[in-house]
């Protein structure tokens, strides 16, 4: 009988399966469909943009739209490439000072007594109640208090506390047994040693959940930049192409905006697929919990 069990997840292919694939199939064409069309019609030619009936599939594709979209800001004084560099290096320090202040956070909140502990995590539960919207006055006025305009840090410190990737790490943090930290505190670990030799490896997968998440509302955020900057220089990318796509003319304006489409699409689509083992590691392990 414990064979027969096994047949829900056999390693060879069965017959039993067809059923199963007649479900995933069609599903999985369903889910794909709208990337492959974002990829399709960034490659389109401007009269493949406007034919009727509109085409699905691009049938001469072109890199036409890529170049007018990096030859739009030939005539500005601030280059395409430092665009793309702001929002990189917003992003890559985002996800860095996230990462670092949620994971110690988490181990704290966990694993350490002390007091207003419950009163802190209150707190985060409370912060998840907020949609961001709701939050823009205050963050403004804090901005503005502390003089950051015009600063990376008006697009780094609004946006670098993330409420529920504290209660996702906290969760993980959470199964990790008190006996193990108390074996490494007998061999004379100190605090900082558990974080960096157990924690952090043990919360991995946490981790690269909370980094998409953190990825996708920093690499897509253009309030920062319409709230907090004024010069240009200092500007994301995200922003410059809503700006581009909104300002040119309709028509020609169409084959920028696919092409800017397609570029702020792929960098999520490539981080998850590198990141999707940890992502549904994250995701099992939660549930089980």
């Amino acid at each position: 009988m414990a064979i027969k069990g096994n047949l829900a997840n056999p390693r060879k292919f069965q017959k039993d399966q067809l059923k199963l694939y007649a479900i995933l199939i069609p599903m999985t064409l369903v889910m794909v469909l709208p990337i492959v069309y974002i990829v399709c019609h960034a490659f389109k030619p401007l009269e493949e943009l406007f034919a009727f009936p509109p085409k699905f599939f691009v049938s001469n594709p072109s890199f036409t739209n890529f170049y007018k979209l990096v030859n739009a800001t030939a005539s500005s004084t601030v280059p395409f490439s430092r665009y793309l560099f702001n929002s990189i290096f917003v992003t890559a320090c985002v996800l860095g000072f996230t990462l670092i202040f949620t994971t110690m956070a988490a181990f704290a909140l966990s694993k350490m007594n002390f007091k207003a502990k419950k009163i802190l995590m209150a707190v985060n539960d409370v912060g998840l109640m907020f949609v961001a919207i709701a939050l823009q006055i205050p963050r403004y006025l804090i901005v503005d208090k502390f003089g950051m305009h015009d600063t990376y840090f008006a697009h780094i410190l609004p946006i670098v506390v993330l409420p529920v990737g504290l209660l996702l790490l906290k969760q993980f943090v959470d199964g990790v047994p008190s006996a193990l930290i108390e074996a490494a505190h007998i061999d004379g670990a100190g605090e900082l040693m558990v974080y960096t030799r157990i924690i952090l490896p043990l919360v991995k997968p946490a981790m690269a959940t909370v980094s998409i998440l953190m990825f996708q509302e920093v690499w897509n955020n253009i309030e920062t930049s319409s709230m907090y900057i004024d010069a240009d220089v200092f500007k994301t990318f995200a922003f410059y192409m809503q700006t581009l796509s909104s300002n040119t003319n309709s028509v020609a304006g169409q084959g920028l905006a696919a092409a800017a489409t397609l570029i702020m699409f792929v960098p999520n689509v490539v981080l998850f697929v590198i990141m999707q083992s940890r992502v549904m590691s994250t995701m099992a392990t939660s549930g089980i919990k």
